[in-house]
């Protein structure tokens, strides 16, 4: 499975995929792979992460053909769209991307992730929004394996608002019973 996370820096885009890396090679014996890029700023320059999950070696470290986008701008929806496949899964902030078209029939799963992350106390939260998100759309990562990462990379003074938030991105997700 390939997973693009693109945004902003400051978002915690990065952080996303280390955390859906480490649950898959970690917490679930697979092969996994995590590449990061960014811009020069150290917050608010483009940035995206891919993690690649296999049960066998992994030969090519890169996101070539994304099976799910997690877009957290819309810049970066409109840089990486395009490598989301057809029939891919696209998990959105509906409150920072607007997906005007879908040519490739792609499975839409629009989450308000900035609105919810800000009812809990900081926008900062928003990553674990879409995480929760993207654990309730695929069974490639066990929410317990999730969980676990989040609680071993992320400070322990936070683990009970990011546990918050990843619940409440599931929560959302499930409401819809098929994506839109």
């Amino acid at each position: 499975m390939e997973i693009l996370c693109a945004g902003f820096g400051g978002q915690g885009i990065i952080k996303m995929g280390y955390i859906i890396g480490v649950s898959a090679s970690i917490y679930e014996g697979k092969e996994a792979v995590q590449t990061q890029s960014y811009g020069p700023e150290a917050r608010g320059g483009a940035c995206n992460t891919g993690v690649i999950i296999s049960k066998e070696k992994i030969d090519f470290p890169r996101v070539k053909n994304a099976d799910i986008l997690l877009v957290m701008s819309q810049p970066a929806f409109d840089t990486f769209a395009s490598g989301l496949k057809e029939g891919g899964k696209l998990i959105y902030d509906s409150e920072l991307v607007e997906v005007k078209e879908n040519p490739k029939h792609w499975e839409l799963y629009p989450i308000p992730a900035l609105k919810i992350a800000v009812e809990l106390g900081k926008q900062m939260f928003a990553n674990m929004v879409m995480l929760g998100a993207f654990s309730a759309i695929t069974d490639e990562v066990s929410q317990e394996s999730l969980k676990k990462s989040i609680a071993a990379n992320l400070p322990p003074a936070t683990h009970e608002v990011n546990f918050k938030a990843f619940d409440r991105g599931r929560e959302e997700i499930l409401k819809i019973k098929t994506p839109s």
